[in-house]
């Protein structure tokens, strides 16, 4: 009925070494919460190239793959000590000369990589220049509550929401690298439209326009991150008996399932002529 997670607001540089430091500080804390799972930004290992270092670097961006790999592989190790599960966003290099994917690395709490999001809509810039897109969702289960994936602007995207709630999850981790407020204005609408959690993860940078934070099924943030600039979690029980949800996920959730079905509506439909001129008053 319940599993704590914690939405990290990591400081996301160029430089793998310190992002992959920041990751493995942060998922500590979250352990000493008792969070069974961590969430962090895109780019969180790799890097991602917005912000003032990256528009510096913009004509020849290139990634340390080495270095790459090397933090992945510490902090899925972090990951099995702590006995903590880790969603970590990274560029995932491909074979070239093919563009990498923008991805979310998802990591069990025995530190195996259980599954990988590759980022489907691209903005322009990306698919123009960065990166290859990916194609699939991608779920997965932690402790009797599943979770979907998504990356910054797919926020924008309400088809890719719906499929998340066609397929069972009771959580969505957005990852993004953006200080644009609407990003959370839609993150909560997504919540409240299908009565599920979404979690919120930006860099440090990133927050004071737009905190890291978790919404609830009823659209309302349950916790936030300060909105400093400083590197940050916010814990939230995703409780499916806090009376606070029970309209969303036990009387909003299945009626809204019942009504896109439809039969409730085609057992009371009319044959009135009035209602079906739709011509005058």
């Amino acid at each position: 009925m319940r599993v704590r997670i914690a939405v990290a607001q990591s400081p996301v540089t160029c430089d793998p070494l310190v992002n992959g430091v920041a990751v493995r500080e942060l998922m500590v804390a979250a352990r000493e919460t008792g969070a069974r799972l961590v969430h962090f930004p895109e780019g969180a290992i790799s890097g991602y190239p917005s912000g003032t270092e990256a528009k510096q670097a913009l004509a020849g961006w290139s990634i340390d793959w080495a270095a790459v790999q090397n933090q992945l592989e510490l902090t899925a190790k972090a990951a099995a000590d702590l006995g903590l599960w880790a969603v970590v966003g990274s560029s995932h290099r491909l074979t070239p000369p093919n563009r990498p994917h923008n991805s979310l690395y998802v990591i069990s709490d025995g530190g195996q990589l259980v599954g990988r999001y590759d980022k489907r809509r691209c903005s322009h810039t990306e698919i123009t220049d960065w990166y290859s897109p990916g194609f699939a969702p991608l779920t997965f289960d932690v402790d009797g509550f599943r979770f979907g994936s998504a990356l910054c602007i797919e926020v924008n995207f309400p088809e890719l929401f719906i499929e998340y709630r066609e397929l069972g999850v009771d959580c969505v981790l957005l990852s993004s690298f953006s200080d644009d407020p609407v990003f959370g204005v839609l993150a909560r609408g997504h919540a409240a439209a299908h009565t599920y959690w979404v979690s919120v993860s930006v860099p440090a940078q990133c927050s004071a326009a737009m905190p890291s934070g978790v919404t609830g099924p009823h659209g309302s943030w349950l916790g936030r991150c300060p909105a400093d600039g400083t590197a940050a979690l916010a814990c939230v029980d995703l409780d499916r008996s806090d009376p606070s949800l029970d309209t969303a996920l036990n009387k909003a959730r299945p009626w809204r399932e019942s009504a896109r079905v439809g039969r409730i509506y085609e057992a009371r439909r009319v044959a009135d002529p009035r209602s079906t001129d739709r011509t005058r008053f």
